[in-house]
């Protein structure tokens, strides 16, 4: 059976549909990965600005439609990403058990980047993203009474130039999270090169 990962934000156009299909062009297929929108936008496509730079990138994004959050989705899953801590608030007052097993992108991506090396392994995606949440889970207490500002932009509505940070600090996120899976240097060779 695959680990399965899902994305969440509001509306599920902008910020959740991108890490959905940039983590769906890196990983391999024993990990499945979805996303839905606490107030979705249900039925619409990625919001063209976003779907363009995903394009530009090498991430063409594949068909979508938004779908709501519903329990069933937040118990399906293995790893539950969110885009702010006030989505991750939301996942864990709807499923309380998914409270070890939902982070922001942003929190997952600053703890993966304090791992040693080897400290990931397994025989394919699947093994090595669980041991990596169960690694970063064990680096959470040495980052307690610390702020860290995990909520990624919403650029809904907004200019060109939300659109550009929200989408790069997606990225800021989610390369310490694949040079950990990957145990390559620091330096985001996933994103960079496109789709594989």
């Amino acid at each position: 059976m695959p680990f399965t990962v899902l994305t969440v934000c509001t509306g599920n156009i902008c910020r959740s549909p991108a890490v959905e299909t940039l983590l769906r062009h890196v990983l391999d297929a024993s990990v499945t990965v979805g996303s839905a929108g606490t107030n979705a936008l249900v039925g619409h496509p990625i919001a063209e600005p976003m779907a363009r730079l995903l394009a530009a990138n090498g991430f063409p994004p594949a068909d979508f439609a938004a779908r709501q959050l519903t329990p069933e989705l937040i118990s399906g899953a293995d790893l539950v990403l969110t885009l702010t801590p006030a989505h991750r608030a939301w996942v864990v007052d709807r499923v309380p058990a998914a409270v070890r097993r939902t982070l922001t992108v942003m929190e997952l991506g600053r703890l993966s980047s304090t791992l040693v090396p080897g400290a990931v392994v397994g025989q394919d995606d699947a093994a090595r993203l669980a041991a990596l949440v169960s690694a970063a889970l064990l680096e959470r207490p040495r980052h307690a009474g610390r702020h860290h500002d995990d909520g990624v932009v919403d650029p809904y509505g907004r200019s060109a130039a939300a659109y550009r940070r929200s989408y790069d600090q997606i990225l800021e996120a989610l390369t310490p999270i694949m040079n950990a899976l990957r145990a390559e240097p620091p330096g985001g060779a996933e994103f960079t090169r496109g789709a594989q």
